[in-house]
């Protein structure tokens, strides 16, 4: 498996974990935020090349990728409304020697903007040797970054669940 799907794959039961789903804590039927998949796919481009900047990396165009699912809840609750949510992932160029200052100016600008770092590392005997994971607890959303190999990092945008605009939410 390409290190790329290794470190994405790896971090699909933190992110489940960390988002709990699509409902929110105040209940399952809570209003969820509305986005087309065309505004979330370009929203989460932009939080990408933001950590991209952030670090000094230089986005690889064609490595990005889109997967979206559908969303189901805590309970295992799904519905035919449209709701999903979306992992964006994308590669950068950030040679060794620059990726845990890289890493560490994510994490850093991150904390700035109200995240919560739910995990951090810069250890060159782990792999990945430098990761950092974290939440917007305001807008229940997951970024995170990693180093792949001695010359790219990615960087992953997990969103909550999303509905599309103009659709009536189902209720459980």
């Amino acid at each position: 498996m390409p290190p790329f799907r290794r470190a994405s794959l790896a971090l699909v039961p933190t992110l489940v974990l960390l988002l709990g789903g699509c409902m929110s804590d105040a209940g399952k039927n809570e209003p969820l935020p509305r986005m087309s998949k065309e505004k979330a796919e370009a929203w989460a481009k932009h939080w990408t090349e933001s950590m991209a900047r952030t670090a000094e990396a230089e986005i690889i165009p064609a490595d990005r990728q889109a997967n979206f699912h559908d969303c189901s809840g805590r309970n295992g609750e799904s519905a035919d409304d449209g709701r999903f949510v979306l992992m964006y992932d994308a590669r950068a160029k950030l040679p060794r020697a620059r990726q845990a200052a890289g890493i560490r100016a994510i994490r850093e600008e991150l904390e700035k903007r109200g995240f919560e770092i739910v995990g951090y590392r810069s250890d060159p005997t782990m792999d990945p040797a430098n990761l950092v994971d974290a939440k917007q607890p305001k807008e229940r959303f997951f970024v995170s970054a990693g180093d792949l190999d001695d010359e790219l990092i990615t960087l992953i945008v997990h969103t909550p669940c999303l509905l599309p605009p103009g659709v009536e939410q189902q209720e459980f």
